[in-house]
C-alpha cells in the first residue's frame, strides 16, 4: 500500500540514481567512441588492462628483434658482396698462374698482376664494414668482428644469435700475400715454379673465402626463420591487443543511444516524481 510522505520522496531518490547510472553509461560509450578503446583506465577492466599492457610490452619487444635481424641481414649482405669480389679475385690469380706456364710469358709482368690483385684482396679485407666494425678481419675486438658479432634476435635476454664467418680469411690472406712477395712486382714468384708453389697457399684462401660464403648463407637462412616468425608472432599479439583494447564501434554507438534515450526517459519520470508529494497538500485546502 502506498504511504504519502514529504521528508523522504523514495520514488524520486530511486529515479535519480537510475538517471545517473544512465548518464554514466552514456558517457563511457561516448568516450570509447571519442578515444576508440574499449579500456581507458584498469578500472574498465583490471586484467584486459595488465593482460593488454604486457602484450604490448612484448610487441615493443619482437619489433626492436626484428630491427636486429634485419641490421644482422645487411651486415651479413656486405660481407658476402666483398666476399664474392674477392673470390672473382681469386679466378684472375688462377688465370696469372695458368698464364704462367706459357713459354713465352712474361713472368715479371704477370707477378707484378698479381702482386697487384693481392693488394686489392687485402684492401677489401681490411675495409669491409659495417657500422666500423671490420667484418672479414681476424680479431675479436671493438674494431674486427674475428670473435663474433651478437645480436639480439627475440624477447628473451639471452635469445640472441652470434655470427662468425670469416675466422680464417685475413690470416689466409696474409699468407697468400707473404708467398707472392711484399714488393710491387711479387719479387717472391718471379719464375714459373715459384709461381706453381702458390697453388697450396691459393687454395687455402680459396678454401677459407668459400667457408665464409658458406657459414654467411646459413646464418642469413637462419635469420630469415627468426624474421618470419617475428613477423608472425607480432601479427598475433597485435591481434590479442586489439581484442582487448580496441572499442567496437558499432556497439558503443548502440550503446550511447540507448542510454542517452534512457537518461531522457528517467529525467522525464525524476521530475514527475519529484511533485508527487504535492499531491498530499491537498488534504489541507
Amino acid at each position: 500500500m502506498s504511504s504519502f510522505k514529504i521528508a523522504s520522496n523514495i520514488g524520486a531518490l530511486e529515479a535519480y540514481n537510475a538517471l545517473a547510472k544512465l548518464n554514466s553509461q552514456t558517457q563511457k560509450a561516448q568516450l570509447r567512441l571519442a578515444t576508440q578503446k574499449r579500456i581507458n583506465s584498469v578500472a574498465d577492466d583490471t586484467s584486459g588492462f595488465n593482460i593488454g599492457k604486457s602484450l604490448e610490452s612484448k610487441v615493443a619487444l619482437m619489433q626492436a628483434a626484428q630491427k636486429n635481424v634485419g641490421s644482422a641481414k645487411d651486415m651479413l649482405a656486405t660481407a658476402e658482396s666483398q666476399l664474392v669480389s674477392i673470390r672473382d679475385m681469386i679466378t684472375q690469380i688462377r688465370a696469372k698462374v695458368a698464364d704462367s706456364g706459357n713459354a713465352a710469358a712474361d713472368l715479371s709482368a704477370l707477378a707484378s698482376d698479381v702482386r697487384a690483385i693481392a693488394d686489392e684482396i687485402n684492401s677489401a679485407i681490411t675495409n669491409t664494414k659495417f657500422n666500423n666494425t671490420e667484418l672479414l678481419t681476424s680479431t675479436s675486438s671493438a674494431a674486427g668482428a674475428g670473435g663474433g658479432m651478437k645480436f639480439q634476435t627475440g624477447v628473451a635476454t639471452n635469445d640472441q644469435l652470434t655470427v662468425t664467418f670469416a675466422e680464417n680469411v685475413a690470416i689466409n690472406a696474409e699468407i697468400l700475400s707473404d708467398a707472392i712477395g711484399n714488393s710491387d712486382d711479387g719479387d717472391l714468384i718471379a719464375t714459373r715454379d715459384n709461381f706453381e708453389s702458390l697453388e697450396t697457399s691459393l687454395n687455402n684462401f680459396e678454401s677459407s673465402v668459400s667457408g665464409a660464403l658458406g657459414k654467411i648463407g646459413n646464418f642469413l637462412q637462419r635469420l630469415d626463420t627468426k624474421d618470419e616468425f617475428l613477423t608472425s608472432a607480432v601479427s598475433n599479439s597485435q591481434a590479442s591487443v586489439s581484442r582487448l583494447f580496441d572499442a567496437d564501434v558499432a556497439l558503443e554507438q548502440l550503446n550511447a543511444t540507448k542510454s542517452s534515450i534512457g537518461a531522457q526517459a528517467a529525467t522525464a519520470m525524476l521530475a514527475q516524481l519529484n511533485m508527487s508529494p504535492q499531491q498530499v497538500l491537498q488534504l489541507f485546502g
